[in-house]
């Protein structure tokens, strides 16, 4: 394989690997942790283990939808947009490797939660629940999942860098001009 396709290709190893650690954690937490419950606590209260289930998206929000507006916003606009962003890491030509990494996470987050919204008869299985000492209104952040995790942290990686890729094209521009 040469290096353009396996630059385009490796990166979707992530995305593999966070729907394998997604799924097998929340069929972990289905199997052994009672909905509901608080299964373990960990530093003083700060994590707990829990199982709890979302039939909406971060926050719960639109979980007051009727199943026809949750379905077409919750399963079928976010399966356009997933099969989107493959394209568009699979054509671009200006995205760098670390921005197809961060993408490739962000499509597997986007993936395991999409996989409990059409297979998972109560929808999405989250059981991570941090304690936020008050932080934006809330004792504790809303529970989530390995999904929600590689969705939020490849999407500060993503935008860290677009935003140090502007800073560069802007200082070059800035040199460029003063020549």
């Amino acid at each position: 394989m040469n290096r353009k396709r396996q630059s385009v290709i490796l990166p979707f190893t992530l995305t593999l690997l966070v729907i394998l650690l997604d799924q097998l954690s929340k069929w972990w937490i289905v199997s052994y942790v009672r909905i509901g419950s608080i299964h373990a606590s960990f530093l003083s209260d700060f994590l707990w283990i829990v199982h709890v289930r979302n039939n909406a998206v971060g926050f719960s929000l639109g979980s007051g939808l009727p199943d026809l507006a949750r379905t077409i916003l919750f399963i079928v606009l976010p399966l356009i947009l997933l099969f989107s962003l493959i394209v568009y890491i699979v054509r671009s030509q200006q995205m760098s490797l670390f921005q197809r990494w961060a993408l490739s996470g962000i499509i597997g987050g986007g993936l395991g939660n999409l996989g409990d919204r059409m297979f998972r008869e109560e929808w999405v299985v989250d059981f991570i629940s941090v304690r936020v000492y008050g932080l934006l209104g809330f004792e504790r952040w809303p529970t989530f999942n390995v999904a929600d995790a590689s969705i939020v942290v490849c999407a500060i990686l993503l935008m860290i860098s677009l935003l140090f890729e502007m800073r560069g094209e802007r200082k070059e521009n800035g040199d460029e001009q003063e020549s």
